[in-house]
């Protein structure tokens, strides 16, 4: 039997569970396991399993599991370890459907796992039965819920019109992330997003965020990546990944956190505008042992459990509002209006250029080194 596996996020890897499944699940045949969605990446770096776990690409979840399907494999199972039994479960079924509506074809089974060892873990069998559904249910001691009671308890009533949005298994006090952009705050354990001209235009259970709504711009509700609290909630060792420096200094400019930070690995130096930006950025690109000059303001929404910096990295904290403007200033002054200089030979040269670009915009400031 050939078995996909597509695994989601960092808490099923940060508990285990990802490589015990993969291994529960190669008493049953020839598997292949590869990552769906961005923040995992990271979790697969630390826990050494690049080639366990492929994350070559970045997919979201529903691209992962039609690679499997265009692979002609006999079963593809989803991993995943949500917030809640309701968040984990209404993931799959999302997940699920924007798979379904990419294929022609659906009689490849696809089987979730959701959080393995907890007491509302579960498995569901989002299409066709699979006779291994029951035998695992019972070894990984898992409910198995149907995609009906799923839709019954969770979806049908959340109908509220074209542009709207439920958010599912929510607390008060969270950050509402919208594709990997800090948007508000929750302040009730229900909340609903509302949109007009794609764009997020009001909020039933939280607080919006101007700054940031004014980053995210247009977005279409429907397909849009909605996360709320701690993208990772381990207390991890980060792995540094030791990687030959590029002939040249080779900086390159980060103005926003839904870019695909891994593809700048190869840099001697990036420059990241904005606290999340910085705050996720830093903590992925230590593991590739690669500084970075931050640009911030000081409003900080706590994403990730701890943000780890490379050493000699530098962070300008200027006045509240000015981050953007003194980004986009780096960007046609250093840049050029591109992503990559090799125009500099050390921080130290960069750093100058900032300092003089942000006195230029008569901006207060402050530097922090970090030793």
């Amino acid at each position: 039997m050939r078995i996909g596996v597509v695994v989601h996020g960092p808490n099923i890897i940060d508990s285990g569970y990802a490589l015990k499944l993969i291994n529960l699940l190669k008493n049953y045949g020839e598997v292949s396991a590869r990552l769906g969605g961005t923040m995992g990446r990271t979790a697969v770096i630390d826990a050494s399993l690049e080639q366990v776990i492929d994350i070559s690409r970045k997919l979201v979840p529903s691209d992962s599991l039609k690679i499997f399907h265009d692979d002609d494999v006999d079963v593809i199972f989803l991993l995943n370890y949500g917030k809640s039994d309701v968040t984990g479960q209404v993931f799959g079924y999302k997940v699920y459907n924007h798979y379904a509506e990419k294929i022609n074809d659906n009689n490849i089974p696809v089987i979730q796992i959701e959080r393995p060892g907890e007491s509302d873990g579960s498995i569901i069998s989002w299409n066709n039965e699979f006779e291994l559904t029951g035998e695992l249910s019972q070894k990984l001691n898992l409910s198995i819920v149907t995609p009906e009671e799923v839709y019954e308890k969770h979806i049908k009533q959340d109908v509220v019109g074209d542009n709207q949005r439920i958010v599912h298994g929510v607390s008060p006090g969270e950050n509402i992330m919208v594709n990997s952009v800090v948007i508000g705050k929750t302040n009730s354990d229900k909340l609903t997003l509302i949109a007009r001209d794609n764009h997020i235009v009001d909020i039933v259970g939280g607080e919006l965020k101007e700054h940031g709504l004014e980053k995210l711009g247009e977005v279409d509700l429907d397909t849009a990546i909605i996360k709320t609290g701690l993208l990772r909630h381990a207390d991890v060792t980060p792995r540094v990944i030791s990687k030959n420096k590029p002939d040249e200094f080779k900086i390159t400019f980060l103005d926003h956190s839904g870019e695909d930070v891994y593809k700048f690995r190869d840099s001697s130096l990036v420059i990241t505008v904005g606290d999340d930006t910085t705050l996720i950025s830093a903590d992925i690109l230590y593991r590739f042992d690669i500084p970075i000059i931050g640009i911030t303001d000081g409003d900080l929404d706590k994403v990730v459990e701890k943000g780890f910096k490379v050493k000699d990295s530098i962070i300008f904290e200027v006045e509240s509002g000015f981050d953007d403007i003194i980004g986009q200033e780096i960007k046609r002054l250093i840049f050029g209006g591109k992503q990559v200089s090799y125009d500099f030979s050390n921080s130290d040269e960069i750093k100058d250029k900032i300092v003089e670009i942000i006195n230029n915009i008569n901006c207060k400031y402050k530097i922090n080194y970090i030793s």
